[in-house]
């Protein structure tokens, strides 16, 4: 009876063995059953996006029309100057942080806050440029035609920027943009077969309160906690 008993306990040893065996098995197949984690993936994106520094994704030609009069001695010029630049749209992704990038696993949606967009200065075409006046004599026999020049380049920079801020190329610039960075953070996902949506806004941007920003955890606070 006692080598009865002895076997019995050791059966239900060994019968202890296995079923462990086959849960850390089960437990290490259900994690691989289970894909990718979005949130690695994320993080590697993020990481590539960094590297590239600048983003560039729209630009934009804007034509500028000044006219200067100068008045000497009696007699007067004018000159009108046409001056067409290219500006581009850029946002300095060196500035994005693990906190700028949410997760919603309920949703599966990933949020992202990119830096302001910013306007480079204006890239004039100097090979456009056209300038009409109508001469006269105080253009022979005095410096008014350098001094109608300058002002109208002054001007002219000067409306070039003006344009370039307006709403609706700022706004195309961020739809441009802002479509380039979902890209980014959504092939990777697709590709390791996640159903995720991709939100993108910028940090300057109004929030609206029913937005998954007010409800979901950074990148950086899922991570502290896998710690």
């Amino acid at each position: 009876m006692r080598f009865v008993g002895k076997f019995a306990a050791a059966l239900l040893l060994i019968g202890l063995f296995i079923a462990a065996g086959f849960w850390a098995l089960g437990y290490y197949v259900s994690g691989k059953l289970k894909g990718p984690d979005p949130v690695t993936i994320a993080s590697a994106s993020l990481q590539g996006l960094r590297e590239q520094n600048r983003l560039s994704a729209f630009a934009a030609r804007f034509v500028a029309v000044s006219t200067s009069t100068q008045s000497q001695f009696g007699l007067s010029t004018r000159k009108t100057l046409i001056m067409p630049g290219m500006v581009n749209y850029e946002v300095d992704l060196a500035k994005l942080q693990q906190k700028d990038v949410t997760w919603d696993a309920g949703t599966h949606t990933l949020g992202v806050t990119l830096p302001p967009i910013e306007v480079s200065q204006p890239q004039i075409d100097l090979t456009q440029m056209r300038e009409y006046g109508d001469g006269g004599i105080l253009s022979t026999f005095t410096d008014a035609d350098a001094k109608l020049q300058e002002a109208n380049r002054r001007a002219g920079q000067q409306e070039l920027v003006r344009q370039a801020h307006e709403p609706v190329p700022i706004n195309l610039a961020r739809d441009a943009t802002r479509r380039a960075v979902e890209r980014s953070f959504a092939m990777p996902l697709t590709a390791a077969g996640m159903d995720v949506t991709v939100k993108v806004r910028f940090a300057d941007e109004p929030k609206d309160n029913s937005e998954i920003w007010d409800t979901t955890r950074s990148l950086d606070q899922v991570l502290k906690n896998r710690k």
